[in-house]
């Protein structure tokens, strides 16, 4: 239930960072064929689509949809599919978890760094948008691990 929650959470999100992104490149069609110039949109829209990219990412791989091996899940079956899952989730766990902690130190590092267009906003919270992304791949991955080892285990959760 969490995770569907945090899901739409995220998609929410992304959704809004989207809009921002097409009404960022609208502007900038406008006025640039009013002759008008608006510096502040190449950036929003770069930003924008950032968070939301990030945002749809994580997403994808609670759903399953983002890093698999679907060949080779297609041809087994039982215990050799789960086992399979669980070097997945486990290779996509410490990839988040990289990211995370990664992520971190660069929010650390760029956190007052100042957008060039609108100077009183700081990068940082551009960069604070990977360990975002890397903290909930690492929800959604450790949430399909603990469900394949149930599975392996049979104690009744699905692969």
């Amino acid at each position: 239930m969490m995770i569907k929650a945090l899901e739409k959470i995220q998609m929410t999100i992304g959704a809004i960072f989207l809009v921002i992104f097409f009404a960022a490149i609208m502007v900038q069609i406008v006025t640039r064929h009013l002759g008008i110039s608006v510096i502040w949109t190449e950036e929003v829209a770069n930003y924008s689509f950032i968070w939301s990219v990030f945002m749809g990412a994580s997403v994808m791989v609670s759903k399953r949809e983002h890093f698999s091996f679907d060949f080779l899940i297609g041809k087994l079956e039982g215990k050799s599919k789960v086992s399979l899952m669980i070097v997945i989730d486990a290779v996509i766990l410490l990839f988040s978890f990289a990211l995370f902690y990664y992520g971190i130190e660069a929010v650390q590092n760029f956190w007052n760094y100042n957008w060039t267009s609108i100077p009183d906003l700081k990068m940082g919270y551009v960069w604070i948008s990977i360990p975002i992304m890397g903290a909930t791949m690492m929800i959604y991955s450790g949430s399909q691990l603990i469900n394949n080892i149930k599975a392996l285990k049979g104690k009744g959760a699905q692969a």
